[in-house]
């Protein structure tokens, strides 16, 4: 048992390499490395920085997104709140205290720089969401995603690509992710209250079960309401500890871009590990250009795909420029990093505790019940709209979330374990399955942006002549694999 642990250890960490970087020992050459910033920017030049030109046209179309096109649909909003489920979770509290651990302070900076330009990425992947569609099996709703435009967009011969990305996808955020957020949250809540880690991870899953078996309409009335008021509540708290030391802002605003730029490192492999660190956990919060967010984006019904691509950079924006940062300024305002705490939650709690009192450790374990459980609830929609994709049954619908439960009470057991080993493994096969599905989304969008800029462009007419809520057309562009009927 120990020799196949020890094997698959070592293929995980090789796979980590390979897609994250380190191959030889050079920090950058890792395919989601020298790719992910790179077309960010490619994007965020074709679309003349579209992410700060129409940022308050963003905010318009988020609040407007609150309608209703009809009684069965979900909405904009809703589509919004449920990708925001699924990504405001342990990335915002726990993956931000394991990158300022391994990368120091600098890892915020380039977390910051993989969002700002990663708000472009989204944009265009859930537009190409929006604009490959099909209709669902109740009435008023859809389904879409990264696997269907690679193959209505790309062509049949390129299947074998939607094939891998709707696998690791299912791995990623079905399996691994889910383990990592039902682990956090155990963690949180065993240091908090010192209540038993299996426990914790019954009760999710037991929790979680009543709330996936009810459907996606289900899911997204649940993370409509969850959503802002989890969001908001953690914000008022951070902003207090923030105005309460606001002397410190600039040294640690200093500290971030001494140590970003590697004027505080000693060597190119000490700003590798700055670098590569804020990068990947910023992927894993904010998930711009992972393809995750599209299989939720494409199931609301709006009058065209631009819109649903603004609302979803507005939940980059919220989830790393706003939320990620509060978490990262509670950590350096604070001022007492734990080398070597690999769990990461328990950083933010002394550290929040260190500031208001006792109850900081307590409040970051609630909050973590809420960011973690309603990523699970995201995390799950993202696999089952792959499970439609590759084999829709309801035999494997039902074989999809049970072991989706037993995910999550993995990661409860591993918590229980107290192993640093395995906790690190979980979160290497997390990173290497949301590396590897990552990888071939990006292919996949650069490849299709030319439609979606095409389509940006046809939105961005219709504002300039007056209108103020612009409706796609379908007929009036010729686009390989578009179901015209979807936009009726």
């Amino acid at each position: 048992m120990q020799g196949l642990l020890d094997f698959l250890i070592t293929l995980i960490e090789w796979a980590d390499s390979l897609v994250w970087g380190g191959i030889g020992g050079i920090w950058w050459l890792g395919i989601l490395i020298l790719g992910l910033l790179p077309a960010g920017l490619y994007f965020s030049i074709r679309s003349r920085f579209i992410q700060f030109r129409h940022f308050g046209h963003m905010v318009g179309v988020m609040v407007r997104g609150v309608h209703k096109e009809n009684e069965n649909s979900v909405t904009a909003f809703q589509a919004f709140a449920t990708s925001a489920a699924a990504r405001i979770g342990t990335g915002n509290i726990a993956g931000v205290a394991v990158a300022i651990t391994a990368g120091g302070a600098g890892a915020v900076f380039w977390m910051w720089l993989v969002a700002l330009l990663g708000m472009a990425t989204s944009l265009v992947e859930n537009t190409l969401a929006q604009i490959y569609k099909e209709r669902g099996d109740a009435p008023g709703t859809f389904r879409g995603g990264p696997a269907y435009y690679i193959e209505k967009g790309l062509g049949r011969q390129w299947k074998w690509l939607s094939l891998v990305f709707s696998i690791f996808l299912m791995i990623c955020y079905g399996f691994t992710f889910n383990a990592v957020q039902s682990n956090t949250m155990a963690v949180a809540l065993n240091s908090a209250w010192g209540i038993s880690p299996l426990w914790v991870g019954f009760i999710v899953a037991l929790v979680a079960g009543v709330i996936v078996f009810g459907g996606i309409r289900s899911i997204a009335r649940f993370a409509g309401i969850v959503v802002p008021v989890m969001a908001i509540g953690y914000l008022l708290v951070a902003f207090y500890v923030l105005l309460t030391n606001i002397t410190e802002l600039p040294r640690v605003l200093e500290e971030i871009l001494a140590s970003a730029f590697g004027f505080q490192e000693v060597g190119a492999g000490a700003f590798g590990a700055v670098v590569a660190n804020g990068i990947r956990r910023g992927l894993f919060s904010n998930e711009a250009g992972l393809g995750s967010s599209p299989n939720v984006a494409a199931v609301a019904d709006v009058k065209h795909p631009l819109v649903q691509g603004y609302v979803q950079m507005a939940s980059v924006f919220l989830d790393t420029i706003i939320i990620c940062t509060s978490t990262a300024a509670i950590i350096l305002v604070a001022d007492i990093f734990m080398e070597g705490n690999m769990e990461g939650v328990e950083l933010v709690q002394d550290a929040l505790a260190s500031e208001v009192g006792a109850w900081g450790s307590s409040f970051i374990a609630i909050s973590l019940i809420f960011f973690a459980f309603t990523s699970i609830i995201g995390n799950y929609y993202y696999g089952e709209t792959n499970i439609y994709y590759l084999y829709h049954t309801r035999l494997s619908i039902l074989c999809y979330r049970i072991l989706f439960l037993m995910f999550v009470l993995f990661g409860a057991w591993v918590a229980d374990t107290g192993s640093v080993e395995n906790f690190a493994l979980l979160w290497s096969m997390a990173d290497v399955s949301m590396g590897v599905m990552a990888s071939a989304n990006l292919l996949a969008i650069i490849l299709l942006s030319g439609v979606a800029f095409k389509v940006l462009a046809d939105y961005e007419n219709q504002l300039s002549s007056g209108v103020r809520e612009p409706v796609f057309d379908a007929s009036k562009y010729t686009i390989k694999g578009i179901e015209r009927d979807v936009w009726g």
